[in-house]
């Protein structure tokens, strides 16, 4: 796929495809604009079109034009190289093998037939009266929320959109494929309000068909079966149409139904998604947490919801993401029933999610008796099997503390109780940084200075010839020592694009080639010698001050605790870095 990548972006412009989403300016060679991803005011968003790369200061992101449409859109790098290929005009099938190929032709036909059928779907919709008295006054929605969810009607007859399709030149094994037939080669769904199921952009890989007649032997609603396109355990229902508001509110709500997404888009709360009818999986998590890490659950309280939101936690642990869960008022079975009494109340819930431990805990407690020493057995034994499964050891004290408090016990006897059983609980799961989470150093207030003299040392010979012996441990974080240790060895050669040996530090490396400040009064041209000189003194200086106090507290530590070998080695190291300053 590295051919196709290329050819792809040697295609399109990076500044036309981000200036789809961010107004751009130009600002000499680059450009600037404000950042998609945060809510300045001030532009700190660059573009360079002839290093084909961007760069946004408030957020410390930054890339190429597929890691912008993978951030901005929430896909995965596949799903990014197919929306720019097709931008592009790029047919990635030449680029594959032919059982590839082949594959990728089947899965176009499919995406073909269920595009129509959707089409076909709301063509039947403004045809049949009984079905739109259901959907704009039975459910009451509205024009707008019916075409943004191309939301439409199946005609109930046997074989109305096999007949249609057949038309338009699908074979049976094709439409079987596309998962629109039952096992007599009819149509599947009939006599049902359509809801389609979209990707991540916006095209239909297959229904959730709801009835609207009062049959009762009818399963209320019938959903597309697996097919090469949809994978329940993977779909996310109505990613598409949220994932703008669910990056611009940094959270994202899950709720159980598809229509409790619709009506939630209605009433303007758009950052709320669902997982089609199924348990949260990993792969939901991971498609919703290329937005955002805060997810909250809108589950029922009832034994069937917490265990979900049981499973969900260590799930959530493991891809970094923050879950917390929405409680519904007890005169509201779910969140359109809500929604219909007052949008308002619905928005107030989601404000209101509280950590889904907590949450959980909280279910626990209801059902047992803690005033008796069974029910605090009982309870204790529940909420004890979800703490084993945090990951952090300082959540993990807090929570025992909490439970002790509720049953009126002691924190060792639930650790005592926690740790009987420890062979037999599930492993924790290591807790991961959050997809969009910078690197540890950089919670710490970043250090502009040294930012700014390395992005002036890669497009100035003159400031790297400085860098003949320095050591790159003076500068902090491992991608700044990366670059100052690159520099020192490669010194006279200007860098304009990312070497191979520094692709491992790409996103700082791509925020370094965009620096603002390699232009302003401290860092042009007349001045740069003189302040790169300083700056290195500088960073040698506190380097060494630090490191002389770390070397005497290890020694006086060694001594205490006896190990006069390790207090001379010590002493050996001082004197050694002081003799190097002299």
């Amino acid at each position: 796929m590295q051919e196709a990548k290329e050819e792809v972006r040697a295609r399109l412009n990076i500044e036309d495809v981000i200036g789809e989403y961010v107004q751009l300016k130009r600002a000499g060679r680059n450009f600037k604009g404000l950042s998609p991803f945060s809510g300045e005011k001030t532009p700190s968003f660059y573009v360079s079109p002839d290093k084909h790369i961007w760069h946004d200061f408030s957020s410390g992101k930054g890339g190429d034009v597929f890691s912008f449409v993978m951030e901005v859109e929430g896909m995965d790098f596949r799903q990014a190289l197919e929306l720019l290929a097709r931008r592009a005009g790029v047919d990635l099938s030449l680029y594959q093998s032919s059982g590839s190929q082949d594959l990728a032709k089947k899965k176009k036909r499919l995406i073909a037939a269920n595009e129509l059928a959707a089409a076909y779907y709301q063509q039947s919709l403004l045809r049949n009266e009984h079905a739109q008295q259901y959907i704009f006054k039975r459910r009451g929605l509205n024009k707008k929320v019916v075409q943004d969810f191309k939301i439409g009607y199946a005609p109930d007859s046997g074989e109305a959109l096999t007949g249609f399709l057949k038309k338009k030149g699908f074979s049976p094994q094709e439409i079987k494929d596309a998962g629109l037939t039952n096992r007599f080669g009819g149509d599947l769904f009939r006599g049902r309000m359509m809801i389609p199921l979209m990707d991540s952009t916006g095209v239909v890989i297959g229904f959730t068909g709801r009835i609207i007649s009062d049959d009762p032997s009818a399963p209320k609603y019938l959903n597309t079966p697996q097919t090469l396109l949809y994978d329940k355990s993977r779909h996310v229902f109505g990613f598409s149409q949220a994932k703008e508001s669910m990056r611009k509110a940094d959270y994202a709500v899950v709720v159980e139904g598809n229509l409790d997404v619709v009506s939630s888009h209605q009433a303007g709360v758009c950052p709320v998604v669902a997982t089609a009818g199924t348990a949260m999986t990993e792969h939901h998590l991971r498609a919703i947490s290329r937005l955002t890490s805060n997810v909250r659950l809108a589950f029922d309280g009832d034994k069937a919801g917490v265990a979900a939101t049981e499973r969900a936690i260590p799930i959530a642990q493991s891809v970094g993401v923050e879950l917390s869960i929405i409680g519904l008022p007890d005169n509201a079975k779910d969140p359109d029933e809500l929604i219909q009494k007052d949008p308002a109340l619905w928005q107030l819930a989601i404000d209101n999610a509280k950590p889904a431990v907590d949450w959980v805990i909280e279910q626990f407690a209801k059902r047992e008796d803690l005033e008796s020493a069974a029910g605090k057995r009982l309870f204790s034994t529940a909420a004890l099997s979800v703490i084993r499964t945090l990951g952090d050891p300082v959540e993990q004290d807090h929570y025992l503390t909490k439970i002790a408090k509720m049953t009126d016990t002691t924190r060792d006897a639930l650790m005592r109780k926690m740790s009987v059983s420890a062979d037999s609980a599930p492993k924790i799961p290591k807790t991961i940084k959050k997809p969009h989470d910078v690197t540890e150093e950089k919670h710490e207030e970043p250090d502009k200075i040294q930012d700014s003299l390395l992005a002036v040392a890669l497009v100035d010979v003159r400031i790297q010839e400085l860098f003949e012996g320095v050591n790159p441990v003076i500068f902090r974080g491992k991608d700044r020592q990366g670059v100052g240790a690159y520099i020192a060895k490669n010194r006279g050669e200007k860098i304009e694009s990312i070497p191979q040996n520094l692709l491992e530090y790409e996103k700082y490396v791509t925020m370094l080639l965009l620096h603002p400040d390699v232009d302003n009064v401290d860092w042009n041209v007349e001045n740069r010698v003189s302040t790169a000189t300083e700056v290195l003194r500088s960073l040698q200086t506190n380097y060494q001050k630090a490191k002389k106090e770390e070397l005497l507290q290890n020694e006086a530590a060694a001594r205490e605790r006896g190990d006069s070998e390790a207090a001379a080695e010590y002493l050996r190291q001082l004197s050694m870095l002081i003799k190097g300053e002299r």
